[in-house]
């Protein structure tokens, strides 16, 4: 987890400035690798940061238990606020607090946010936390984009004006410490539909890629260079090292952005902790994602139902049907035409970063 990226020598980059390759990359993986320039002094932040801290081992549910307990035991969490999702991982992290801390859950008036907040509305419940229901809108998305990105040097990805709400209201209501849970699925095999398969490479890279840059640019940067180090052999590949240290960073910004764009503290306890057996891919492929922490889970609310894992919940569908593509000279006319909502998102995100840029 949180391995170091060794450095490619970027045969695409010219003075480390490769406008054409950022745009590329943000659509492939969901931030620009290597540091690459948009333009002169415009170079993404990756605001993820290693954390050095000696993992501790853990075999069984009960493991990762005392590993918490002891984590949280020698904290001051008096000030400290908890992202509830009202999942299996935030749940358990709600286990851990003093009563009254502060949660923070997301809303955009869609079923499962409906689902959501229910079940974190529980939660708080049987451990006595104090609830706060975060609206989210898209006026939300439209009023900090613009900020969020001159910020972090990067387009935004469909999650992060959502987090950064949340963060912004706990600080405002004086926290200063943010626990959040986001290292669990990295960790423990939450990624279900990544680890579906043995993967060939091509398979992979079609698999993992966001949006194809070759689908919608005029000019489209090689992404093979990202994907050939982790190629085995002919034709396979080490999605696991993929997802450790590309989707590690990928998954992480949209929460490590907030945290730095708020200047506020925080802890993912998930970090410190590893499996000290491998993981068991066929209990992952016959639907026991993160089955320790479902046992955990279980043994912290017996009286629940474990919660199958949900994406972030977002309102694309909605916020995004009145957009009808890209304008700008870099993209392929009418390209938006055949995306998911989740990928016009990161579309409609490159071009106003671009309009930011160079206006």
């Amino acid at each position: 987890m949180f391995i170091c990226i060794k450095r490619l020598e970027m045969r695409v980059m010219e003075n480390g400035i490769n406008k054409e390759f950022c745009m590329s990359s943000f659509l492939t993986i969901r931030y620009v690798y290597n540091e690459v320039a948009w333009k002169e002094n415009i170079i993404p932040k990756n605001n993820v940061k290693i954390d050095t801290a000696p993992k501790i081992n853990c075999r069984t549910a009960d493991d990762i238990d005392r590993a918490f307990r002891t984590m949280f035991d020698n904290m001051d969490l008096s000030h400290a606020a908890l992202l509830l999702s009202g999942g299996i991982d935030s749940g358990i992290l709600a286990s851990y607090m003093p009563k009254g801390t502060k949660t923070y859950t997301a809303h955009n008036k869609s079923p499962l946010t409906d689902l959501e907040v229910e079940r974190a509305a529980k939660i708080c419940e049987l451990n006595q936390l104090e609830h706060h229901v975060i609206e989210i809108t898209w006026d939300d998305y439209k009023k900090k984009m613009d900020d969020m990105m001159l910020k972090a040097n990067c387009p935004v990805t469909a999650n992060e004006p959502q987090v950064h709400k949340l963060v912004g209201q706990a600080v405002k209501d004086g926290a200063d410490l943010i626990i959040f849970g986001d290292a669990a699925d990295m960790v423990f095999g939450g990624c279900d539909q990544k680890l579906a398969k043995d993967w060939t490479f091509d398979e992979w890279i079609k698999e993992y890629t966001f949006v194809d840059p070759k689908a919608v640019l005029k000019n489209p940067a090689d992404m093979g260079i990202l994907f050939e180090q982790y190629k085995i052999g002919e034709n396979g590949v080490d999605y696991l090292r993929f997802m450790d240290d590309i989707f590690t960073i990928s998954s992480g910004n949209a929460y490590y952005n907030s945290f730095d764009y708020f200047h506020v503290n925080y802890f993912d306890p998930y970090v410190r902790l590893t499996m000290s057996e491998p993981l068991d891919l066929k209990r992952v492929r016959n639907g026991e994602s993160k089955y320790l922490l479902r046992e955990l889970y279980q043994k912290k609310y017996p009286e629940l139902e474990i919660p199958e894992k949900l994406p972030m919940p977002r309102s694309m569908n909605v916020w995004l049907d009145w957009w009808k593509g890209p304008e700008r000279p870099e993209f392929i006319p009418g390209c938006a035409e055949s995306l998911t909502y989740e990928q016009k998102f990161l579309v409609y995100s490159l071009e106003r970063y671009l309009n930011l840029i160079e206006e």
